[in-house]
């Protein structure tokens, strides 16, 4: 099968050996995605909410390179540093995957890399229609 490295240009990627995604036929899988602008500045510090749509729409770009979209994910796995904003983070959850109902988990973490990242999310997606 096919592999495809799906990048956003984040210049770590090439220093640590990363991807944003990595496509294996029909399997997509997405790191942990921390609320990041293109400038790699925090987007909504000290604002779960506004973080929690930062990194769908991060991951949503990169599943949208790799041909397929959030419809496709299979899997959430969303990390805190404060489990009480758990409500507010699944709420914004619910707004993209209410409908497509991927399986997900939910955990406290003690810090990112960068303190003032109070979320991350991977996902996992299989496209239904191979390319």
């Amino acid at each position: 099968m096919k592999r495809e490295l799906i990048s956003n240009g984040n210049p770590l990627e090439d220093v640590i050996g990363f991807s944003r995604a990595v496509r294996v036929g029909p399997y997509i899988s997405i790191g942990g995605t921390a609320p990041v602008d293109i400038n790699g500045k925090t987007v909504g510090i000290n604002d779960p909410e506004v973080q929690t749509r930062q990194c769908i729409k991060i991951i949503k770009a990169a599943l949208e390179q790799a041909g397929s979209g959030l419809h496709d994910v299979v899997r959430t796995r969303i990390m805190l540093t404060n489990i009480a904003h758990w409500k507010t983070v699944i709420k914004v959850r619910a707004e993209y995957f209410k409908y497509i109902k991927p399986v997900d988990t939910i955990m406290q973490v003690s810090q990112f890399i960068n303190p003032e990242w109070l979320i991350e999310i991977e996902v996992d997606a299989v496209v239904s229609n191979e390319k």
